[in-house]
């Protein structure tokens, strides 16, 4: 069984040898990594030649010609995976916010559903005890926000740590998605509902980013607020 990990990186150059290193001690068969570089400044892109240098047969990489958002950097990686013949698709963070070691639980769980989502907001999932109030409200008021506004049951409808059958996957209509950023993750969320996935959220500690900079900004919430109502209504 082959299964790719997609794995989007902007200036992620100390974080991304971390986490393709935790991904292959898990020994699960079949795995592969596709890393989607979008021209980082910091050298990433460099970095990930060299992985794919290491072990080819396992580690490939795509190089952007820029920043060109997160959305689309998840449907290039889908779609080639797809291509590929790839059985099972995850997506997850590079940043060490979510860790690897969660995989196995939830490669298992995925045998009983279609979609599996590491979850921060399920009964046993929490988030790292260093975040401030200020983003814990942010984090549970997006995810309140768009479970009202898209009637999504998932209770965390802004995970990025997810995996999915290939066959339920290839279903979707990800060219029509129009998600560029963060709100891609929602998006999925409310596609994936529609189509009649079955869904298990596995109960995850979000932690804090490894090295570097969150990307989270007034304009990425902003975006929250405004691409539902489009979605909603899409």
């Amino acid at each position: 069984m082959k299964t790719t990990v997609v794995l989007p990186t902007y200036n992620e150059a100390e974080n991304l040898p971390v986490a393709v290193a935790g991904l292959f001690k898990l020994g699960i068969d079949g795995l592969t990594v596709l890393i989607i570089d979008d021209n980082s400044p910091d050298g990433t892109g460099s970095i990930a030649d060299k992985l794919v240098a290491q072990n080819s047969e396992r580690v490939s990489v795509i190089h952007r010609e820029g920043k060109l958002g997160l959305g689309t950097a998840y449907r290039l990686g889908f779609q080639k995976a797809i291509e590929a013949g790839s059985d099972i698709v995850i997506q997850m963070d590079v940043d060490g916010s979510h860790d690897p070691n969660y995989l196995p639980k939830m490669l298992e769980a995925l045998k009983d559903s279609d979609v599996v989502i590491g979850s921060r907001y399920t009964p046993g999932g929490s988030v790292d005890p260093t975040w401030g109030w200020r983003r814990r409200v942010i984090s549970w008021g997006a995810n309140t926000y768009t479970r009202i506004i898209l009637g999504l049951k998932v209770r965390d409808t802004t995970s990025g740590y997810k995996c999915f059958r290939t066959e339920k996957l290839r279903l979707l209509p990800l060219a029509e998605l129009g998600s560029q950023g963060y709100v891609f993750q929602i998006e999925m969320a409310y596609v994936c509902q529609r189509a009649g996935f079955r869904y298990i959220e596995v109960p995850i500690v979000f932690a804090q980013r490894r090295v570097g900079k969150s990307k989270l900004s007034s304009g990425v919430i902003f975006e929250v607020f405004w691409r539902v109502w489009q979605i909603r209504f899409k």
